[in-house]
């Protein structure tokens, strides 16, 4: 397994860059750095005239890659859930109980993840926290339903169709699949949000809590074998 991990080249959406950032140093550089940035400042303060500052290019050279911060944050975003879904598929294949199977997919989902080798270059728990904080973002605008025609959202979406699958093959004659694949997934981000600025709200403060919430839920909703 491990070796397919440090072998990974994710297939992210063409439409989401001008010129691919991973077919350069200056395209790694812009990735490494924009993460870096945008964990510090948040999207909204973060630009290409202080990324380029910090990676000694102009700015007009990052445009080359990305046509605006959103569409790298599409980006970011497309390639923290596409290594998400990769250990998803890694993790769960062997795995012939289906019970046992939603459950890891929902640690694989809800605690920090590993590290994979062949994305060293960048910071995968500030990658995280980026999509913690930032990811609705990326889609809750006008021009959404136009950005998902163009598939910018297609790991995203795939993943949690994988999740509902899933779901299916635990209880076939449960009505809501789809919501619930993406209340987990949507939820667990939503849930470390509030942990972070809602403390009043949160249950526990322990890492391991959301993931602990989402099987309490899985299990008396399905009430799978485990």
């Amino acid at each position: 397994m491990e070796s397919l991990l440090s072998s990974l080249k994710l297939n992210i959406s063409s439409c989401l860059y001008l010129k691919d950032p991973e077919s350069s140093e200056l395209g790694h550089k812009i990735l490494s750095k924009s993460i870096e940035m945008i964990h510090e400042l948040g999207i909204e303060s973060f630009n290409f005239k202080k990324l380029g500052q910090q990676i000694d290019s102009n700015e007009s050279s990052i445009y080359r890659y990305f046509e605006n911060k959103y569409r790298l944050l599409q980006y970011l975003s497309a390639m923290y859930w596409g290594i998400i879904e990769y250990r998803l598929v890694i993790e769960t294949n062997a795995i012939e109980d289906c019970s046992k199977k939603l459950l890891m997919a929902i640690k694989i989902l809800t605690l920090k993840p590993k590290g994979i080798d062949s994305y060293s270059d960048f910071d995968q728990l500030k990658l995280r926290d980026i999509i913690i904080e930032e990811f609705t973002k990326s889609y809750h605008h006008k021009d959404i339903d136009s950005d998902n025609e163009d598939g910018n959202f297609k790991i995203y979406k795939r993943l949690i169709l994988r999740i509902v699958e899933m779901i299916n093959n635990v209880d076939p004659s449960y009505n809501f699949p789809k919501a619930l694949a993406c209340h987990i997934v949507e939820g667990a981000l939503q849930q470390y949000y509030i942990q972070r600025h809602f403390k009043s709200l949160t249950d526990r403060k322990a890492e391991t809590q959301v993931y602990k919430f989402y099987k309490d839920m899985i299990l008396k909703v399905l009430n799978p074998k485990h």
